[in-house]
């Protein structure tokens, strides 16, 4: 009787063994017999941040300093708003990791837009990329108030 039990675990060790080998053979659409394609980090970052921008509920992305960082570039002419602020990614050969902060908009559900957005960023990434995404790590840094908005007009300079 006690073998029964020994002969079943090392039996359930051989079959996840051969199961993790079948996961690291698995082929990659970035890796064929004609050559291997690498994304950049950069790119996955990008492509993170305009994913997390598309969902409702989502006011900016970044940390207070980032977000002041981007006004300030917002005012310079020809300057833009930077797609990967709030935006951190590892990139390995076949796998990405995405971390984000972002800002809400006020009255939006936290969880259900944490959820929007996860699901938003792994498909883009994912399809965009062919990379697959292990993890979305999301931190809430605020919430916009609509009074935030208010005051925010320059007076005329001018009369």
């Amino acid at each position: 009787m006690t073998q029964s039990p020994t002969s079943s675990s090392s039996a359930g060790t051989s079959s996840s063994a051969a199961s993790g080998a079948l996961a690291q053979a698995a082929p990659s659409p970035l890796q064929t017999e004609q050559g291997k394609t690498t994304v950049a980090d950069g790119v996955v970052q990008k492509i993170a941040g305009l994913a997390a921008r598309e969902v409702s509920g989502v006011y900016d992305l970044g940390g207070g300093a980032a977000r002041a960082f981007g006004a300030l570039r917002e005012r310079i002419p020809g300057a833009t708003q930077s797609a990967g602020q709030g935006v951190s990614v590892e990139v390995g050969e076949k796998q990405a990791a995405v971390d984000l902060d972002i800002v809400t908009e006020y009255g939006a559900p936290i969880a259900e837009v944490s959820k929007s957005v996860r699901r938003n960023v792994i498909s883009t990434v994912e399809g965009m990329t062919g990379l697959q995404v292990t993890e979305v790590n999301i931190a809430v840094n605020d919430v916009h108030l609509p009074s935030d908005d208010e005051g925010q007009q320059e007076p005329a300079r001018v009369q």
